[in-house]
């Protein structure tokens, strides 16, 4: 059969069932990524059926999905409230960052996998994704939540640590020198400050090159600037989610509304095409063996996120019920994570800590989709109001 008539169908098969699983999730009342991770698990290396000419076309597709999941997560706020949000959020970045990555640390030096590895594992259990983050909020309609911009900050803090993390960790695996790690470094900073300079300082100035009520053009032009900006950001080491954020976040007016409207079609399509790319590129018979570690693993860091984004609520002055959603839906781990991993294991770090990064992953996104649903159950809710009834008598 021609490559590219494989391909097609491939791609129509998954598209197809990746319709129905959304439309069971919708029926049972539950997000749709379990289900599309299962249905890449299925497909991918170790599946059922493995798919392999349609795996640099969800390849591709999930870097997109990324960024416009990123892009209209920032067209939601404005300049003044990503810094607001930043400057209150920086303690909770700091306790986020203590409490989340020791634990990947500890498991690495347990292991006996030396520290090399326990610097990669602290990267993989510290950071949340941002993409599987900012479904959820979508899927459960909380971008307008008074916890949502606190719970934003510290995925921004993450990806932005991750412009210091990802070049030093290259430095530590491939044991390049001290100057050439600072370097790597340095222009990673001087990239993000210049992005942050450009969307807080100029923005209404990047909002003038687009049409607002053209939609044709508005759509092109915005998502040409979002993917350009994001791949320059990638190519220095940089999340590219962090640049298509700022991005978002420097448009405003009726092209920022416009444009979130034009734009949300195709990152439904994308953001979909990234969970199920998610479990295409994991081989599921390498699981087993991790899976004890990567389920202690899980227990200890979805405690740990569930502290820091309850800490990051109540700086915000967020109550309490808001506080264990912020809490819970900053469980889930992704992207980065993968990226981590798979630069550690690339220079001849442990092969087994790709496995249990991958177990991981899929464990806390499966525990983060249902976990971020239970503050909105009755019973919790009567739950923490008996609380905090016992606690104000």
């Amino acid at each position: 059969m021609h490559e590219t008539t494989l391909l097609l169908i491939e791609v129509g098969a998954l598209l197809l069932g990746m319709s129905l699983l959304g439309r069971l999730a919708s029926f049972i009342g539950v997000s749709p990524i379990p289900f599309y991770l299962l249905l890449g698990l299925a497909f991918g290396e170790g599946g059922l059926f493995p798919f392999d000419a349609s795996e640099e076309f969800f390849q591709a597709g999930a870097e997109i999905g990324v960024i416009l999941l990123l892009a209209l997560i920032g067209l939601e706020y404005t300049a003044d409230e990503l810094l607001g949000g930043i400057r209150s959020s920086t303690s909770a970045g700091l306790v986020d960052a203590l409490l989340n990555a020791i634990p990947g640390a500890v498991m690495a030096l347990l292991l006996g996998w030396g520290p090399v590895a326990a610097v990669a594992l602290a990267g993989v259990t510290w950071v949340s994704s941002s993409g599987v983050v900012a479904k959820l909020l979508r899927d459960l309609g909380r971008l307008s939540n008074r916890e949502t911009p606190g719970v934003l900050a510290v995925l921004v803090i993450e990806d932005l640590a991750m412009a210091f993390y990802l070049p030093i960790l290259s430095a530590i695996v491939v044991g390049v020198s001290l100057l050439q790690g600072v370097v790597s470094v340095a222009v990673a900073v001087a990239v993000v400050s210049l992005i942050l300079w450009v969307a807080l300082r100029h923005g209404h100035v990047v909002s003038r090159l687009f049409p607002a009520d053209d939609f044709e053009p508005l759509l092109l032009g915005v998502l040409g600037l979002t993917m350009l900006v994001a791949g320059l950001a990638a190519e220095v080491s940089v999340s590219a989610a962090v640049g298509a954020f700022l991005v978002g976040i420097a448009l405003s007016g009726r092209v920022a509304e416009n444009a979130s409207q034009v734009l949300t079609p195709l990152r439904d399509l994308f953001a979909a095409i990234f969970f199920v790319f998610f479990g295409l590129a994991t081989d599921s018979s390498g699981l087993l063996p991790m899976l004890v570690p990567a389920l202690l693993l899980a227990a200890v860091t979805i405690a740990t996120k569930l502290l820091t984004g309850m800490y990051a609520a109540r700086r915000a002055g967020v109550a309490t019920l808001g506080r264990w959603r912020a809490g819970f839906a900053l469980v889930p781990r992704g992207e980065f994570s993968i990226v981590i991993a798979g630069l550690a294991v690339t220079a001849g770090v442990s092969p087994q800590l790709a496995p249990l990064a991958t177990a991981y992953v899929l464990i806390t996104i499966f525990a983060g989709t249902f976990l971020a649903r239970v503050p909105d159950a009755e019973w919790f809710r009567r739950a923490v109001r008996r609380q905090a009834a016992r606690t104000s008598g």
